[in-house]
């Protein structure tokens, strides 16, 4: 592909790369030899069979950090799609197609980019610039950003601010920022009951039909309100398993796994409390193991919000929305040491589909955004 602006010819070298959620396929290495040329130190970290990074040019406060992941998840078969997966295509309409285009390597060729701008333009710039990269957002995320934030915080080292680079976008490049994600809390739930004929079913304890209307409570229970930044904490079924497979069967077990995305409304606690009191209210047998993938966290306005608002406004005249919907985010790792964290990205109407693509000029664009942000911040104007 010819006449590729720098940020969309990174995008396609990254994509390029089929780094498939843990593997990272040199991804990184990629942008680690862009940086350590504009003045970055970095510093590898491996956690089992995940490779993280942190760079940092800069020896002061405040620390202004990009932060994103190289992995992918899988593309599924390659005949789905019109042209490999890992093959970056331009489209007629200016569109780069691969996957990861928009989640999220055009995020980071955008971040790199920017800061090669930035720091030719105002190389002597206030505090410094931080890059926190994984190769595990998309996978069990146990050994990447969690431990690089344990990691950053033996090191006495603080991030001010953080920009993370998710597909943000709904119709139009900037139209939302994410400035908080609500929590996730999940369940397994192993419904216990007696294994018998279904002609005789005084014999047996059917599981399915016990669990049923606790599960209809559960579903059309009222956990709170919301707030202001967020809506009101939801309950999801996503699974349900049960029987041998005979028709004839009663099964002795049945298997739910369901999901809360809470509000700062609530706390795992609460949510825990309040189901047990449903499920035992109907003598159900049950075993329960519960897993926590995050805490909800919101960035209040303030020196970030400002800085990004202003410098989508000034660059794509968008005026933006803050939003905390969407699933979560390596967000939820950053945010409770105290950055202001903000998500900003490109569109995500395709992001982990078949034909997964981005805007060539909108990854431009979004480029000049993040120069932008980091002009506002890291750039004393009343010198």
């Amino acid at each position: 592909m010819i006449n590729l602006s720098p940020t969309q010819s990174l995008t396609c070298d990254l994509i390029a790369r089929e780094s498939v959620t843990p593997d990272d396929a040199s991804c990184q290495k990629l942008l680690i030899q862009r940086l350590e040329k504009i003045g970055f130190r970095v510093i590898g970290l491996r956690f089992g069979e995940v490779d993280n990074f942190w760079a940092i040019r800069g020896n002061t406060a405040p620390i202004f950090c990009f932060a994103g992941h190289t992995d992918v998840v899988p593309s599924g078969a390659d005949e789905d799609w019109t042209s490999p997966p890992f093959k970056p295509t331009l489209t007629d309409n200016g569109m780069i197609r691969g996957r990861g285009a928009a989640d999220m390597k055009g995020s980071l060729a955008a971040m790199v980019t920017a800061c090669e701008r930035f720091v030719a333009s105002s190389p002597d710039h206030q505090g410094s610039i931080a890059f926190l990269i994984t190769s595990d957002e998309e996978g069990p995320a146990v050994n990447g950003t969690v431990k690089v934030v344990e990691w950053l915080e033996e090191q006495g080292t603080k991030i001010n601010w953080c920009l993370v680079g998710e597909p943000s976008s709904s119709k139009v490049l900037g139209d939302t920022i994410k400035n908080g994600r609500r929590g996730s809390l999940g369940a397994t739930m192993r419904v216990l009951g007696t294994q018998g004929h279904v002609a005789y079913p005084h014999l047996a304890e059917n599981p399915i039909h016990r669990v049923a209307p606790a599960l209809t409570q559960l579903s059309e229970e009222i956990w709170d309100q919301g707030n202001q930044s967020f809506p009101a904490t939801s309950f999801q079924i996503s699974n349900i398993n049960a029987g041998t497979g005979a028709t004839n069967v009663i099964p002795g077990t049945c298997e739910v796994m369901f999901n809360f995305r809470f509000s700062t409304e609530q706390t795992p606690e609460k949510l825990q409390s309040r189901t047990k009191e449903i499920l035992d209210k109907f003598g159900i047998r049950y075993e329960l193991d519960w897993w926590l993938s995050g805490l909800p966290f919101l960035t209040e306005e303030g020196p970030l919000i400002d800085a990004t608002l202003s410098a989508i406004k000034q660059v794509n005249s968008v005026d933006s929305e803050l939003s905390t919907a969407g699933g979560t985010s390596d967000g939820r790792f950053i945010a409770p040491t105290g950055a202001e964290l903000v998500e900003l990205g490109p569109l995500n109407a395709t992001i982990h589909q078949v034909n997964e693509e981005v805007s060539g000029q909108d990854l431009d664009t979004l480029s000049e955004i993040y120069e932008a942000i980091l002009s506002r911040l890291l750039v004393n104007t009343s010198s």
